[in-house]
Parts: structure tokens; sequence; C-alpha cells
């Protein structure tokens, strides 16, 4: 396949010691994996993050070596600063700012910012203009039409809808280019592909971000109990595989993928990046220079 597929990986601040390992492995022995496939990006935000959405509580590295692990690899770093309920007293937050400060020139990769609040773009527009901004999947575009309109927007170079618009082939194909490289697929969605109650879930993530006494996000889903689990994250309608990628969404012109899994183990982790990124031959071996210990014992 002559065109490049960009993975977008999770975990900037929660993986970091994984990435410590994983990053001069896919450097020095690009032999082990797909030569059709880069690493986008690296996505993520400290456990304790004002900003922060998605997920909380994961992620407690420390910056200033995330920044240095980022630039040492030329890796593009980004900032998921995807909390909904922000206010203007919010903007002001020292952390998150002296973070923006940090990565905004971070090397000669530029690094992004994935948002969902308008006055955060707006403010982070204004005081760290060295960022791109991607439209997060927390936002829950499954309307095409609303999909399109985010598309358009200046503001984003790129938009991740809502995985139950994967599927939507024929509507997709119709985009135009320029779109098509604008479109970030979230590829191994695990989450309920009938579920009523995702927006209602990320916003119980944001005002626990925000301090605020909540009570716990209780999930809708049949399988909640399960947990998340990749065998089953496959079965999802929403799944995007490597032959889908390969051979469906890069013929139609789609380049970008997210990886989710920030609050997961780095296990299952590499378990994805066997999946998506490297060759059959190579995976054992891969996972031997990545953790695998002859005295290894499970249980």
């Amino acid at each position: 396949m002559k065109q490049i597929i960009y993975y977008h990986l999770p975990g900037l601040f929660e993986f970091y010691d994984f990435y410590k390992v994983f990053l001069p492995l896919f450097r020095e022995h690009k032999e082990y994996f797909y030569d059709w496939c880069e690493i986008g990006s690296i996505y993520g935000a400290p456990g304790v993050c004002l900003w922060g959405g998605g997920r909380v509580g994961f992620g407690d590295e420390s910056p200033q070596n995330v920044a240095s692990l980022m630039r040492e690899y030329n890796v593009s770093a980004r900032l998921t600063f995807s909390n909904s309920l922000l206010r203007n007293e919010h903007l002001s937050d020292k952390f998150c700012n002296k973070l923006c400060a940090l990565f905004e020139k971070n090397g000669n990769t530029e690094n992004g910012i994935i948002i969902h609040s308008d006055l955060l773009l707006e403010y982070i527009k204004d005081r760290y203009p060295g960022f791109f901004f991607v439209s997060s999947t927390t936002k829950v575009i499954t309307e095409f039409d609303n999909f399109i309109e985010e598309l358009k927007r200046d503001d984003f170079r790129f938009v991740v809808p809502d995985f139950r618009l994967n599927k939507e082939l024929q509507q997709l194909e119709s985009l135009p280019d320029k779109m098509k490289q604008k479109t970030e697929f979230l590829c191994n969605e695990c989450c309920w592909y009938g579920c009523y109650d995702r927006k209602k879930c990320y916003e119980n993530v944001s005002r626990k971000n925000l301090g605020e006494n909540c009570d716990d996000h209780i999930c809708v889903s049949p399988y909640a109990s399960k947990g998340y689990r990749f065998s089953d994250a496959m079965k999802n309608p929403g799944f995007i595989g490597t032959d889908d990628i390969c051979n469906i969404y890069a013929p139609k012109g789609f380049s970008h993928y997210k990886i989710e899994g920030r609050s997961l183990g780095s296990a299952i982790i590499l378990e994805f990046l066997l999946y998506y990124m490297t060759k059959p031959e190579y995976q054992l071996k891969v996972r031997e220079e990545i953790y695998l210990d002859s005295t290894l014992d499970l249980f």
C-alpha cells in the first residue's frame, strides 16, 4: 500500500514508561512494522488536569519528561483538553497554562490540542498560537450533517466523529478530499453501539475534573460488567480493523486513525500496537523486546 496511515496512540502521560521502550524499538527496527504506517501522534493528559476530559485520574508522569521524550523521537504530542463544561474562571488554571507553555514549542514537531469547549479554543488560540486543534469525539457527533459542519470549521485540523459514523461508507466516500484528510476515525471503541448516554458519561468526567462532588456515571451498556476487551471491540459494528483500513478506508482516501485506551493497562496497549502496526511474523519478537521475561509468571 503506497498511502501512509497515521495512528494516533493513547497515553501520552499515562504510558510514559511503555513508550520509553516502544519508541526506540519502532525507530530502530522498522522491519518489525508495516511500512505503510507511522505514529501520527500520542495523546493524553495528566491525571489531575482541570481542562481534561474523556478520562480522569490517569497519568502521573512529569510533563517535562514527557515533553523530552516526544522531542527526542520527533513525535507529535496532543494534549487532551476535552472538558465540555469549562467556564471563564477555569481559563486561568496555572497548571494547564504551564502545560501549554511547555508543549507549544517542543522541538520541530507541531503539537496539538484535542478540544471540546469553544471557550477554551479561543483562549488557547489567542495565547498559545503554536498549537493545532482536533475536534474531540466527546462531542458525540452522530449525525452526518453535523459532522460535515464540523469539518468545515477552519479551527480544526482534524475532526473525530462518534464511532457510529465509521460505517457510513457511502456518505464518507462522497466527502471532498480535503475533508477526508481532516477525518480521524476512532477504531477500537468498545462502547455499546446502541448507547444513548455517551454524552452524559463524558460530562460526568468533565465534572470530576472540575472537582465537583458528583456520583459516578452508571454505564447503561448491558455488557458494562465485563469491562474493556479487545475481542469484544472487534465485534462492535463500528470497529475498524487493519483489513478495513487497507482495503476500504485507505483506498477511499482516509489516512488518520485514533486508537483509544488511556484508562487501560500497558499490556493491552501493546496488543493494539501489535495488531494495528506490527507484522505478524514479528509480533512475538516485539512482545519479547517490550516485556517478556522467561521467568515471568502471570499468576
